[in-house]
């Protein structure tokens, strides 16, 4: 037996013992939702559980005020939990991140009293704008994984994924300038912004003919005008594209830029095409540590996972290009209602879902513990 294996009723009994605080965290979470960058309530609460526990604390962190770094341990094999704890506008907690943090929070009490017997240094990311804003890639490339040797999460779903599939996504920001005239008595004057996007929407529509099936575009319209009796100088949008891979997340950004600027020629009008956020790409599992999630999701009698293609877009996904990393889903619905949907925020909190941060807590710090006997048994 491995000092994991040894180790694991433990782990499972710590989760047990602090079962009613890891659900408080996420019911308070819940109850107050904040949207990207504005998480100063959650990750404050995240990190002081932490720091309560004998976790060393720095927040903010990497030039985000609502990221934190907290650290257990002094092993040679550092993993990293990544709790996410953003709502989403208008919804509150409707893809259930209270969940993620509370069950990431837990796995770290788990694996704390025991790092330095695994020889592991356990590091727990407080990760915010996951809906919104690319923060793991703001966190990524601040450094924030630098020495990681796994990273981990977990999130709830209305089915039970292990090997997760992501889109890349990426965001446009549209701006047309064009010139306001009366349109009946001086018309010619003008140069409408409104229709230089409606060009652009055309072919876009022409486009996506074309277009693989993976590969998505989709947006609104922000402005585009303010009155009937005056040619609008100026129009706004937001695009998002997917593609199943980075790789192509490129190519289907040039084409559909292309299309944007096809507006602007075709009225006399200027754009401007802005990137608001990193781009997030398709997430990447690890097979061998994955396979260690695997056997301890059935041990703790977790539903059988299902095969499914790429179905959503996470900034976990960046971390997966440079760090092995696992981001298995769990069944809280049954398939009754998803994340993004409004019935989902009271699913966040449901009997299954706090069955999903027990069993996720335990799961992410038997996985850490057994990636770490892994190593040390090269």
């Amino acid at each position: 037996m491995t000092v994991a294996e040894g180790l694991k009723p433990a782990m499972r009994e710590r989760v047990s013992a602090h079962r009613e605080d890891l659900l408080a965290l996420s019911r308070r979470i819940h109850g107050h939702p904040e949207t990207a960058f504005t998480e100063h309530r959650a990750a404050a609460w995240c990190a002081e559980v932490l720091r309560d526990h004998g976790f060393s604390v720095t927040a903010p962190a990497h030039g985000l005020e609502t990221a934190f770094v907290a650290t257990a341990g002094s092993g040679p094999v550092t993993v990293a939990i990544a709790c996410e704890y953003d709502a989403l506008p208008g919804l509150g907690h409707a893809c259930g991140h209270n969940l993620i943090a509370a069950a990431g929070v837990g796995a770290a009490l788990a694996l704390a009293p025991h790092a330095d017997e695994l020889g592991l240094t356990v590091r727990v990311l407080g990760t915010p704008a996951e809906e919104r804003g690319a923060g793991k890639a703001l966190l990524l490339e601040a450094g924030a994984f630098e020495g990681v040797d796994a990273a981990m999460m977990v999130h709830p779903c209305p089915f039970e994924v292990a090997e997760f599939r992501s889109f890349a996504l990426g965001t446009l920001s549209v701006e047309y300038r064009g010139r306001s005239a009366h349109p009946s008595l001086n018309a010619h004057e003008g140069r409408n912004a409104a229709d230089a996007l409606t060009v652009a929407q055309v072919a876009l529509g022409l486009l996506r003919q074309q277009l693989p099936p993976h590969w998505k575009v989709h947006g609104v319209t922000t402005s585009a005008g303010t009155a009937p009796n005056l040619i609008p100088d100026r129009a706004t949008a937001e695009y998002e594209i997917r593609a199943s891979a980075a790789e192509d997340l490129r190519e289907l950004r040039e084409r559909v830029e292309a299309c944007f600027r096809a507006g602007a020629l075709a009225t006399g009008c200027e754009v401007t095409l802005t990137r608001p956020e990193p781009d997030y790409l398709d997430f990447r599992t690890d097979p061998a540590l994955i396979a260690l999630w695997q056997a301890n999701a059935r041990a703790l009698g977790r539903p059988e996972p299902q095969q499914r293609d790429a179905f959503a877009c996470t900034d976990m996904g960046n971390v997966s290009h440079v760090v092995p990393s696992i981001h298995p889903v769990l069944d809280i619905t049954d398939g009754a209602c998803g994340p993004h949907e409004p019935e989902f925020v009271a699913a966040a909190v449901s009997p299954a879902a706090e069955r999903a941060i027990v069993d996720g807590a335990v799961g992410m710090a038997w996985t850490a513990a057994d990636f770490a006997a892994s190593r040390a048994a090269r």
